[in-house]
């Protein structure tokens, strides 16, 4: 049986820059910590064909993202919650031969009826409006993902748009924050809101505004920690004012951790069900 030795394309100043900016144990003290990621922009799909669309092109199955909520239904609707939220879903775009182009973070946001009108006393008053998927993508490929998108478009009935001036990508890991559950994290608080108290900037969560993010675990590894998108005009709550960390520590975080992300990292090598779990989702393989 043949080994495979896969490499992954890290800075060559790697080992260094690990010893110089990242510690550990100087993490597992100061508790969670969270990176806005500069290095991801957001795309947003919106249209009646959206899952069709992404269902034909990447590697997870994302027509649960058209499900109805049904027993998915977990939550009261608060001021800031709604009633349910879909866990994001991490999937690639590939090549026809099975190579690895691009990869995603996929988030669905609350729908209008799982949020309370806005009057605060229903649901919201069109729950067949058209679905809207938001992708979590590699920003060094952003123009070339899009062009890429638009060409397999065809007569899909789906807007492709960057939103990256609207939206950021996050990340809140370190600490023991990968031994807490989302009800630990007190799902509420970790809405774009606090409390059960009328919160201005929570609103949009649950009472029939356009947008309501949370944090969610990261599709991959608990270790990873969470992961949202979030209002570039706001940070994103549990981030304390003295806990918001450069980028380059969650870099060498996943580092620490084996994996890989964007298309700079992952090699373009053919995606077979083995290498595809082993570069995707391994830690310490690679």
């Amino acid at each position: 049986m043949h080994r495979f030795k896969l490499s992954l394309r890290f800075p060559k100043s790697i080992s260094s820059s690990y010893r110089a900016i990242h510690d550990k144990t100087q993490f597992d003290n100061a508790g969670p910590v969270a990176s806005v990621l500069k290095s991801r922009a957001v795309v947003r799909f919106r249209g009646p064909d959206t899952v069709k669309f992404l269902q034909g092109l990447l590697t997870n199955d994302v027509r649960r993202f058209g499900e109805a909520v049904g027993e998915k239904t977990s939550t009261l609707p608060t001021p800031n919650l709604p009633t349910a939220s879909e866990a994001p879903m991490y999937a690639a775009l590939l090549t026809p031969q099975g190579r690895f182009l691009y990869d995603f973070f996929l988030y669905a946001p609350p729908r209008p009826d799982t949020k309370l009108d806005k009057t605060g006393s229903g649901p919201g008053p069109d729950p067949d409006e058209a679905l809207e998927l938001f992708a979590d993508v590699d920003a060094s490929v952003l123009d070339e993902l899009l062009s890429t998108l638009k060409k397999y478009r065809l007569r899909s009935k789906v807007d492709i748009e960057n939103v990256a001036e609207e939206l950021y990508c996050w990340q809140r890991f370190g600490g023991n924050l990968s031994e807490k559950s989302s009800s630990v994290e007190e799902p509420e608080a970790a809405s774009v809101g606090w409390g059960a108290g009328v919160d201005p900037a929570g609103m949009s969560a649950s009472h029939g505004g356009p947008l309501g993010w949370q944090w969610f675990k990261d599709p991959r590894l608990d270790c990873l920690g969470f992961r949202g998108i979030f209002p570039s005009n706001t940070t994103p709550p549990l981030v304390e004012a003295d806990k918001e960390t450069d980028e380059q520590n969650y870099f060498l975080w996943r580092i620490e951790n084996g994996v890989a992300e964007g298309s700079t990292e992952i090699p373009k090598v053919l995606m077979t069900s083995y290498f595809a779990s082993v570069i995707l989702l391994c830690p310490g393989v690679v």
